[in-house]
């Protein structure tokens, strides 16, 4: 087994979710896109790519459209390891409720609905695919973005930029509405005291500045953000040896509106100062 010098990703995830979408600005960003690809070609076809002297970023994206041969999968991913290729999962991921309106709005059938509702397409879909979703490096949900945020996500982590060498999407939730399930690190503020008991401040969000100093003039708060910020310094020489150049860290207070979104807001700051390149999502902001 000799090691290959090309950088390998697959991208795959459910119907919906944007696979598309990441194939398109991972292609734009200068890599070779093989899309739906049969599994049991995928050794083959590595091996034969790589041979190109002008190839040296591969995406192939697999999805359930090839049917049983989906079983393939697994062995035909053991293989390209065997075969010395070092190989990053890219599993996209969004909620029932999102995909069904995106069905709906596209008029297109799941294409594992076989006569049946879209959600009975989707549950046979997240059966076939557990296991890939399991042994993925990056999962994205998309239930909360637009195409430009998930563009925006792609090229923060496989862009060829050298000079931010760890990008990081903060996320601001509620925790009544569930964990982000993309979320690498989560931090929780509840127990800072909530602006929402304070009538002045109740109908504004975490993004107004009286809300924000509300939140972070409490000294507990700013401990707590100095020990987001260098747990995330501390981390990132670890995540960039692993080859992780892409992190979500979620941020939670109870409805995602006040407390999160201010703290979310200031170690996105934070994180500049340490090197890290922010993004900034605000997932539940306007549900209340």
């Amino acid at each position: 087994m000799s090691e290959s010098s090309v950088e390998l990703v697959l991208v795959t995830g459910v119907s919906g979710a944007g696979r598309s979408t990441a194939a398109r600005a991972l292609e734009d960003q200068g890599w070779f896109v093989v899309d739906n690809l049969p599994p049991v070609l995928l050794p083959d076809a590595v091996q034969h790519i790589s041979q190109a002297d002008h190839i040296h970023r591969l995406a192939v994206v697999v999805d359930v459209r090839s049917g049983y041969m989906f079983d393939d999968l697994a062995h035909a991913l053991d293989q390209v390891m065997r075969d010395g290729f070092e190989v990053r999962v890219v599993y996209l991921e969004a909620s029932d409720n999102v995909l069904v309106r995106r069905f709906e709005s596209s008029r297109r059938p799941h294409p594992l609905q076989q006569g049946g509702g879209i959600l009975d397409g989707l549950t046979r879909e997240r059966e076939l695919l557990g296991d890939l979703r399991a042994r993925a490096d990056l999962v994205i949900d998309t239930s909360n973005l637009n195409v430009h945020d998930l563009r925006r996500k792609i090229d923060a982590a496989f862009g060829s930029d050298e000079d931010v060498p760890l990008r990081a999407t903060v996320m601001s939730f509620g925790f009544k509405y569930g964990i982000p399930v993309d979320a690498d690190l989560v931090f929780d503020v509840r127990f800072l005291p909530n602006p929402f008991w304070i009538p002045e401040l109740r109908e504004l969000t975490g993004q107004d500045a009286a809300v924000s100093d509300y939140v972070t003039e409490m000294p507990e708060a700013r401990t707590y953000l100095d020990q987001m910020s260098a747990l995330l310094d501390l981390a990132s020489d670890g995540y960039l040896r692993e080859g992780k150049r892409y992190v979500t860290i979620g941020v939670g207070c109870t409805g995602g509106k006040h407390r999160s979104v201010a703290m979310a807001e200031n170690l996105a700051v934070r994180l500049v100062k340490v090197g890290v390149e922010p993004l900034v999502v605000h997932r539940d902001l306007g549900r209340e």
